[in-house]
């Protein structure tokens, strides 16, 4: 399809679900930096941030041809990731005792190399304290511009139960 910036998103996504292995690419070096920075700000980490992204990159392979245009792509792409984050965090949570007796006891463990500063501070900041509902609304809304109602068909929620989560949002972090 020739350089990316040339075409409209609906070019490329109708491409890209046809088949144009050229516009899908287009579409994914043109949205890499949203995928990566919502999987960022939903976990705090840039490692984990990169396997979110790859494992996005490489499910939409697949999910592409399920677009069907009734949300902007940029929401149903932020659902997408959000629901990988989600997995990767219960991933996590699941296998994080086993993973870290056996770095241990293998000598694997590595020692920090100060690239995730941002991540210690990310961590200690209120967003990182709300509880996981709050947060999510917070990072959807707050960090990527979604309406409330697009948040709320990501979280799968009524719009309200976004707008009362950001309200709660605004006064804990405020007091």
């Amino acid at each position: 399809m020739g350089e990316d910036t040339v075409f409209p998103d609906t070019d490329l996504i109708a491409a890209a679900i046809g088949g144009d292995r050229a516009a899908f690419e287009a579409l994914l070096r043109r949205h890499y930096d949203r995928i990566h920075g919502l999987a960022w700000q939903l976990t705090g980490s840039r490692a984990d941030a990169d396997d979110i992204a790859q494992d996005v990159c490489c499910t939409l392979v697949e999910k592409i041809r399920y677009f069907r245009g009734e949300a902007k792509f940029t929401t149903w792409l932020c659902s997408i990731v959000f629901n990988a984050a989600r997995d990767f965090r219960r991933r996590r949570r699941s296998f994080a005792g086993l993973t870290d007796r056996l770095a241990v006891l293998a000598g694997l463990t590595k020692a920090p190399d100060g690239r995730d500063a941002y991540d210690a501070i990310w961590l200690k900041s209120a967003i990182a304290r709300l509880k996981p509902a709050y947060r999510d609304a917070a990072v959807l809304v707050a960090g990527q511009q979604l309406t409330h109602a697009e948040a709320a068909e990501i979280l799968g929620v009524a719009e309200a139960t976004v707008s009362w989560r950001m309200h709660e949002v605004r006064r804990i972090i405020g007091s």
